[in-house]
């Protein structure tokens, strides 16, 4: 997010009265606005009722110390689908997909425990080898002294293979894996390839065709260390329902490939935008280890999460009544300066890096975090060994989302290889 001290923007978000503000709107987030609104939400109302045209009312939670509150009370802020799920926007009851992420215990543990093994310290091991190997035919296949979508090229390229593996899917259609990963996240509002809700729903009924027949095989077969065939062969999720089945489905590719993929564009980005740390970076290559913790909070691939209310509550003074829809906005608590001292800069030395909202805490804290950061990390280690530089040409095309913070495209040169 910018943080320009003079940007007309900021003296508007200080201006406007403060229940004008509406921080769901989708352009501060593709014009990259937003991080001044949240700024004044942090300092005059941390817990601010807003109503969006949009939305309806919901409360917007600002500070990170009342984000951490909702977030580890799942007794009090429900993740239920019925009730409207984890994310502001909500579709009618056909077009909800119930995943684990949107349950309350016991059945969110239950489903959680079956998909864990694979991000368990033994297998991420295993899958180091094929990671390193993946990201060093992906950098040695880029253009040297032209331009080309760093975005397309690499974040995408690189998770969509790694998602591929996990779900040992065909790897030839991978990219299907991006186009329902886009579908499951987007809107015929944003700037993606959503152009209906119809469409939407289409798409993801093909996303599910392929995967029953995929889940068809594999259950019949001995039990194997992909996704398919945990979920198939564990008690917990064997049952589940074409709806649940997809909703899983669409939460563990969107969590496996929308995150780390919008990491690894941002951190390019924020090393252009930080040369000072860039240069760091290259004299001390062991920084990626701390490297990694700092791009992951300096982009926060995941604006917000959203709970509803089971009880009256209060939050940060505020009166909370049941029922209404609650918001943590990851993306102002990484920001905020009582819990991260300089947030409003990107530091790739910190003390402590991992102190950061990006995975959320709790019970629904992400599975995949590790994985996520095994990718940035051994990505950036080989970058290092390639190229002195990467240079971000121009602005980037951000993602028209209150949700997935992210980009569609974003320009680089790699000016020339280590000698």
């Amino acid at each position: 997010m910018h943080n320009a001290v003079n940007h007309p923007e900021r003296d508007k978000a200080w201006a406007v009265p403060l229940d004008s503000i509406d921080v769901s709107k989708g352009y501060l987030f593709e014009q990259d606005l937003v991080g001044y609104y949240f700024e004044r939400l942090r300092k005059e109302d941390p817990v601010h009722h807003a109503i969006s045209k949009r939305y309806g009312p919901y409360w917007s939670v600002t500070k990170y110390k009342d984000i951490m509150e909702v977030d580890v009370n799942h007794a009090i802020y429900s993740s239920e689908a019925r009730l409207g799920g984890i994310a502001l926007a909500e579709r009618p009851a056909p077009e909800m997909f119930p995943s684990f992420i949107a349950m309350d215990p016991p059945k969110h543990d239950d489903q959680r425990k079956t998909v864990s093994p694979i991000v368990a310290p033994g297998n991420l091991a295993l899958l180091e080898s094929t990671i390193r190997e993946r990201a060093c035919r992906i950098l040695d296949g880029l253009p040297v002294g032209e331009p080309f979508d760093w975005v397309e090229r690499v974040s995408i390229e690189l998770t969509t293979q790694m998602l591929a593996t996990l779900f040992d899917f065909p790897f030839e259609e991978r990219r299907l894996l991006t186009w329902w990963s886009d579908m499951a996240t987007g809107d015929p509002d944003g700037n993606g390839p959503v152009t209906s809700w119809e469409q939407r729903l289409t798409e993801l009924g093909k996303c599910q065709d392929y995967f029953t027949r995929l889940w068809n095989e594999r259950v019949n077969a001995p039990a194997r260390n992909d996704l398919i065939s945990m979920l198939a062969h564990s008690p917990a999720t064997r049952d589940m329902g074409p709806k649940e089945f997809l909703g899983n489905l669409i939460l563990l590719i969107v969590g496996g490939n929308d995150t780390t993929r919008n990491s690894i564009s941002g951190g390019l980005l924020a090393l252009n935008r930080h040369p000072g740390e860039y240069d760091k970076l290259r004299a001390n290559p062991a920084l990626v280890t701390s490297l990694v913790p700092e791009i992951i909070r300096w982009q926060t691939p995941l604006a917000h999460m959203r709970r509803t209310a089971l009880a009256d509550t209060v939050l940060g003074g505020k009166q909370i009544r049941k029922g209404d829809k609650v918001v943590m906005w990851y993306l102002s608590g990484n920001r905020d300066e009582e819990a991260i001292e300089d947030a409003d800069r990107f530091i790739i030395d910190r003390s402590r890096p991992r102190q950061h909202m990006s995975f959320g805490y709790g019970i629904h804290r992400c599975v995949g975090n590790r994985l996520a950061e095994l990718q940035l990390k051994i990505l950036w280690e080989e970058i290092l060994k390639r190229f002195p530089r990467i240079e971000v040409v121009g602005e980037p095309v951000r993602t028209k989302s209150n949700f997935v913070h992210g980009f569609k495209s974003m320009t680089a040169v790699i000016p020339r290889r280590v000698a």
